[in-house]
């Protein structure tokens, strides 16, 4: 690519009031219901086509102010072979956007810039569109980017960078039916030399006949119908039969397509959306030929709109693929997690709504290492995609608080904790922090960690925040912020169920799990090797420290819970669902630091509602 559609701005339009998207080669919008994705895609549309599909709804409405005017600015910048942003468009480009549309960067750098601007006019909306000379910073020195006043008015409209929106409900059968579709624009573009159209006509007339005459009904249906020459009296004429089209130029017309041997009336929406993808990127790959052809640059920039509707996840990963491949810069919306985590890290923009406003997110590459670009990769996006179209994401050590949770938040909460938006992400073990918090900070979506109070792992906690926050601050000086959870004096989740009086629950859990000899298990178990730890005392031959063994001592009340613990450990698997419906039916508080984290929660989704 010589160019490349660099960013968007947009003011006033539907739920945006302000704000600023970049864009990669293929870029992956992500984002839960109502976020604002199609909005960037018709954004796009109103700024590079001529379409007008404006209405008062479209006006952004928010705190109780309705914007009178909806400002859209678009920045291409020209790429050189290396993918990196260039000093000045090649000279074909700079053919197409003469001088009078090439302005310059803070940087200096050439650029083709405009805005667009609708407000409403005699109670019709009216679209102008301004050149930009210069591309000001989002906001400098007390300025917004729309504050900047642009006076030369100079409409956007190249063929050469066309902009095609393909939305959810695409379907080759309508494209089939329509003229005006991309297949329907394929087919009447169909040509042939004088010699192949001659050819080609030929073959369709013995085609004809020699269907005709091979069936005695369609040979009688023609001689019967010859009979309109003498009730007409126009004997010069004769009446034919053509089964399959007689002449080249009708060829689009009785067009079908068909896969696996049967129509695409016979199958799902999932083939025929795809399909329709399909002739989408034919229809460009033609095109993209013929202005190669006659040395022209061609720069088309399509918005897909949830390309992975109606198809399976693994037809979904095979589509992304297909759609990068595709000529053209894309710009997707999607609901799906195998199209966000096909995507490269670089290539997704997360899109989040709160009670402020829409915040654009992504992730900085340039400050990561290759093993944290890794581990963000592997350990998050391509196995916790869920968390792209989170609201509110907990971190946890493992399966128990993973398994836990969700029951008791809906126990507090009284709802359903997918309703609410909230994961919970077990992270198997308390040094694997880092790529999670990075993720979720990068595109904007609020975390919590739920921590065991162990100082090993609390210290681990410490350095990770540190190292998002780029502090420079020791560990042992620094103070975890207060959406870190974590339990005191070292207790684990077991522990501290424990010590909040859910004695009962946990021991009706373990009696399901190991029967109702428990008791005389436990005291099996009493007196044997729990641990071996090291004493202060060396051995005189080897001086490496002397270790001793810690024996279990489980028949008094403090060892009984004790025992409980570790029952409960050796079944983290199996328990926490248990244990979890028993507390969730129980007429007891949950614990404290459960409660903490749920309303912490709760003060985020429901800032004025109490839990």
């Amino acid at each position: 690519m010589s160019l490349r559609l660099q960013s968007i701005r947009i003011k006033g339009f539907r739920g945006f009031k302000n704000i600023e998207v970049d864009f990669e080669d293929a870029t992956v919008l992500v984002g839960t219901n109502n976020s604002g994705k199609t909005t960037i895609l018709k954004a796009l549309q109103l700024a590079l086509t001529n379409t007008h599909f404006i209405s008062n709804d479209d006006f952004c409405y928010m705190n109780d102010e309705i914007d009178d005017i909806i400002i859209i600015d678009i920045l291409f910048v020209p790429i050189s072979p290396d993918d990196s942003v260039s000093s000045e468009f090649t000279e074909d480009w700079a053919d197409v956007f003469k001088t009078d549309r090439i302005g310059i960067s803070s940087e200096g750098n050439q650029i083709m810039a405009f805005r667009t601007i609708i407000k409403e006019h005699n109670k019709a909306f009216r679209k102008k569109q301004y050149y930009i000379d210069q591309w000001e910073e989002y906001f400098d020195d007390g300025l917004n980017w729309f504050d900047h006043q642009y006076e030369k008015e100079l409409s956007f409209y190249f063929d050469e960078i066309p902009f095609f929106y393909l939305d959810a409900n695409r379907d080759i059968l309508d494209d089939i039916k329509s003229k005006s579709s991309f297949l329907g624009r394929i087919l009447s573009s169909l040509e042939f030399t004088p010699a192949d159209k001659i050819k080609i006509e030929r073959l369709i007339s013995e085609l004809n006949d020699a269907t005709i005459g091979s069936s005695d009904i369609l040979s009688n249906l023609q001689e019967t119908l010859e009979e309109l020459d003498t009730a007409m009296d126009n004997p010069n004429n004769s009446v034919q039969l053509t089964p399959f089209t007689k002449k080249v130029r009708d060829l689009n017309k009785g067009i079908r397509i068909n896969y696996s041997e049967f129509s695409m009336d016979y199958h799902g929406m999932g083939t025929r959306s795809w399909s329709s993808m399909l002739v989408l990127k034919s229809f460009l790959n033609l095109n993209q030929k013929f202005y190669s052809d006659n040395e022209k640059p061609y720069f088309p920039i399509l918005a897909i709109e949830e390309p992975e509707s109606h198809l399976h996840p693994n037809a979904q990963k095979k589509l992304y693929s297909q759609i990068k491949n595709i000529a053209g810069q894309k710009v997707i919306s999607t609901h799906s997690t195998n199209i966000a985590s096909s995507a490269n890290l670089s290539e997704i923009r997360s899109i989040m709504r709160d009670n402020v406003g829409t915040k654009i997110g992504k992730l900085n590459l340039e400050e990561l290492s290759d093993d944290e670009k890794w581990k963000i990769k592997r350990q998050v996006v391509n196995t916790r995609g869920e968390m792209f179209f989170s609201k509110v994401v907990i971190l946890c050590e493992g399966e128990t608080e993973e398994q836990s949770l969700p029951l008791l938040i809906e126990k507090r909460m009284n709802i359903d904790y997918v309703s609410l938006g909230v994961n919970v992400i077990g992270i198997n073990g308390g040094g694997n922090y880092f790529p999670f918090i990075y993720f979720c900070e990068s595109l904007g979506i609020k975390w919590f960690i739920l921590s065991d109070g162990e100082k090993p792992i609390l210290k681990k906690i410490k350095k990770d925040v540190i190292r998002l926050k780029k502090l420079e601050v020791r560990p042992v000086d620094f103070v975890l912020p207060s959406n870190i959870i974590y339990f005191e004096n070292e207790e684990d989740f077991e522990q501290h169920l424990i010590n909040n009086d859910f004695v009962d629950e946990i021991q009706e859990t373990l009696k399901e799990i190991y029967g109702e000899n428990l008791d005389e298990q436990i005291l099996k178990r009493h007196g044997t090797v729990l641990k071996r730890q090291p004493t202060t005392e060396k051995c005189p031959k080897c001086k490496q420290f002397i270790f001793e063994d810690v024996l279990r001592i489980y028949n008094t009340d403090e060892g009984k819970l004790e025992a409980y613990n570790e029952f409960l450990s050796s079944k983290k698997t199996i328990y926490p669902p248990i244990l979890s419906q028993k507390i969730f039916e129980s007429e007891k508080p949950l614990p404290p630091k459960i409660v903490e984290l749920i309303d912490k929660i709760n003060e985020i989704l429901n800032p004025h509602k109490d839990a």
